[in-house]
């Protein structure tokens, strides 16, 4: 028994056991110095509602998220879901307000991105709130998706600060 004893002790106290690939990550990301995911100053979720057109036509709407800075609904017709209709503080994520200053056309005078690769189209409204239209149906075309986001209420959006 003496030397069964011995021998764990060895092998289990002299091993050397190599931290995890993902330890430094993880330390990065969640120490106290990491930078915030959503700054402080942005617009509550529910702040957006407002915003979002009623269902219309034969469409209904559905909020399917809201938190800081983001707020998502999901517009369905016949029962399937076709689009997702979102509006994001860019306050977080500048880049994404960024890629709006090449932007050479317009919807009531916001530039407008139509994404034909992910077949997403979204204006950009006060240099801040961006407003997009997501196809999930190959029915809902850009067309579509720039109806929708006629309807957003746009000014009043304008208005928040």
């Amino acid at each position: 028994m003496p030397l069964v004893l011995s021998v764990v002790l060895i092998f289990t106290g002299c091993s050397s056991k190599e931290p995890s690939k993902y330890a430094a990550t993880q330390k990065e990301t969640s120490g106290r110095n990491a930078p915030a995911a959503v700054a402080k100053k942005a617009e509550a979720g529910g702040d957006f509602n407002k915003f979002f057109p009623q269902g219309a036509s034969g469409y209904s709407r559905v909020f399917s998220q809201e938190k800081k800075g983001f707020a998502e609904a999901k517009l369905n017709k016949d029962g399937k879901n076709v689009a997702v209709l979102s509006i994001s503080d860019t306050i977080s994520l500048p880049a994404a307000a960024k890629k709006y200053e090449n932007s050479i056309s317009k919807l009531n005078n916001y530039p407008l991105i139509d994404d034909t690769k992910l077949k997403s189209t979204s204006v950009l409204v006060n240099n801040r709130y961006q407003v997009k239209v997501a196809s999930r149906d190959p029915s809902f075309t850009s067309e579509d998706r720039q109806l929708w986001l006629q309807k957003f209420n746009l000014g009043g959006l304008s208005s928040l600060k």
